[in-house]
């Protein structure tokens, strides 16, 4: 007992010097001469134009635009029916983070002559900006990882930076969904699109 009792009383010590260390050297607030600017993002449709990747952009998407199996949709959640139980996880988490999106709404993308449809877009109303979410959940097949091959190379060619303008999520069988992955994903995308310069 007595042992357990001194374990406690070191391991409350350091956490109090962690505490007073990390309050000293990280809960500062950033001196005046450094603000935060947004960056505005684009996206390429053609060889010679792109749109900014803001809510005008966004209020322009079509919610749940994808023709293509619409049979595969048999998961409900809030007015949609999804592919998976992991899109209505995503989906349930924008919702109860107050994130608007859209699901697979019809996008344009340079060097393609037909429309993509994005499983996710979400809007980040502080930072006037949107991203993109991919998540892949097909397990064991090989035409869907080539697809998502694809997927990769369509939006790098459209000028999007993968886990800043992109988000990629993955439900396969050495690796399962989780949704703690997807908020630290959307956390240093979020902070990526913040660029800080001395005024």
């Amino acid at each position: 007992m007595r042992r357990i009792y001194n374990l406690r009383t070191d391991l409350t010590c350091d956490l109090t010097r962690l505490e007073g260390l990390w309050a000293s050297e990280y809960k500062r607030l950033p001196t005046p001469d450094i603000e935060p600017r947004k960056i505005k993002r684009r996206m390429m449709i053609s060889d010679s134009s792109s749109v900014v990747l803001d809510g005008e952009f966004f209020e322009s998407l079509k919610n749940d635009a994808n023709p293509n199996h619409r049979e595969n949709k048999t998961h409900y959640y809030n007015g949609t029916y999804y592919r998976s139980s992991a899109e209505v996880e995503i989906a349930r988490f924008y919702t109860e983070q107050g994130i608007p999106f859209k699901y697979e709404p019809e996008i344009r993308l340079k060097g393609l002559n037909f429309p993509v449809y994005p499983d996710f877009v979400i809007y980040i109303e502080e930072l006037d900006l949107c991203k993109f979410h991919e998540h892949f959940g097909m397990k064991n097949s090989s035409a869907y990882n080539r697809s998502t091959a694809v997927k990769y190379t369509n939006y790098s060619n459209a000028g999007l930076l993968p886990e800043l303008d992109t988000i990629f999520t993955y439900d396969v069988d050495f690796k399962p969904f989780d949704l703690r992955e997807l908020s630290n994903k959307l956390n240093s995308a979020v902070y990526g699109s913040l660029f800080c310069f001395d005024s």
